[in-house]
């Protein structure tokens, strides 16, 4: 049978602090976690899982290896990231649940203790090689377009099929993950597309720049518009099309790593920067 999939957040805040919940359930302090639902992408999961656990709202950092491990007649998979919290990190007024009755602030050096399972220390341990906070910077081709030759008009005004719309709708729960506040974009239709329903859910407005279109995007242009972004205190999405993504890579210090595998239309590269440096590649496609 196949894996039953789930998702979860190894959440750290200052003072050297990981966040462990309670399940009476089963008497153990684990991470939060929690199966997906049909459809969801692993990465939505794991925020809105933390979010249902302890009231928390987090943003993913860099991502971990996965767990897997049997269940009754099964095995189970685990996604997992680090993250911090968006907004208060206070628990103390958590109502305990069903499911989740007790929610923590543990000091590192005493998690391990803590943790009921050795695949949890694990985790952790990987978690606390990478815990320093980065900020995210998604790097989006935009979702699949009416074909060159099916469109009659300029090709800067060539619209997204329905299928591009719809993934245009799954990319705004995985953009929320990585709390993007800046939507930076070609201002050709089929990017403007791409990112309206994030932009129409967020309220944040789009920064239309013409250095990443097809017709007028330099390698200076690029660089200035991705030098921005990895300065930025701010989580940021930069929307542009085939052609223009190996100079986005090349100034954002990837070169051939991230170009040797083309991105298809509507998937993320998302880099986790810190101090202006890439320290963590991932890739994720709204529809897998």
């Amino acid at each position: 049978m196949p894996d039953i999939l789930a998702a979860g957040v190894v959440v750290f805040r200052s003072g050297r602090e990981v966040l462990l919940v309670h399940r009476p359930k089963y008497d153990d302090w684990s991470f939060p976690k929690g199966k997906l639902d049909r459809g969801e992408h692993p990465a939505a999961a794991a925020v809105r899982e933390v979010a249902e656990e302890t009231g928390l709202h987090v943003r993913l950092g860099p991502p971990l290896p996965s767990q897997r491990y049997p269940v009754a007649n099964r095995m189970k998979t685990v996604h997992y990231w680090t993250g911090r919290v968006v907004g208060d990190d206070d628990v103390t007024g958590y109502r305990a649940g069903d499911e989740i009755d007790r929610v923590a602030w543990v000091p590192v050096d005493e998690a391990p203790v803590a943790l009921s399972y050795d695949h949890d220390r694990e985790t952790l341990a990987a978690a606390l090689r990478i815990r320093r906070k980065t900020r995210a910077l998604v790097v989006l081709r935009h979702a699949r377009a009416r074909s060159r030759t099916a469109w009659r008009g300029p090709d800067p005004g060539r619209p997204l099929l329905k299928a591009g719309e719809d993934v245009a709708v799954r990319l705004v729960p995985l953009l929320a993950a990585y709390d993007v506040t800046r939507i930076v974009t070609s201002p050709s239709t089929r990017c403007v597309q791409t990112v309206a329903p994030y932009a129409a859910t967020t309220g944040f407005e789009p920064d239309l720049r013409s250095g990443l279109t097809e017709e007028e995007a330099s390698q200076r242009a690029v660089e200035e518009i991705v030098g921005e972004a990895l300065e930025a205190d701010a989580g940021t999405v930069v929307c542009s099309h085939r052609p223009v993504l190996p100079l986005v890579y090349d100034a954002a210090g990837l070169g051939a790593r991230s170009a040797a595998v083309p991105q298809e239309t509507g998937e993320m590269l998302v880099l986790h920067v810190r101090k202006g440096r890439v320290v963590a590649v991932e890739r994720h496609h709204p529809g897998a």
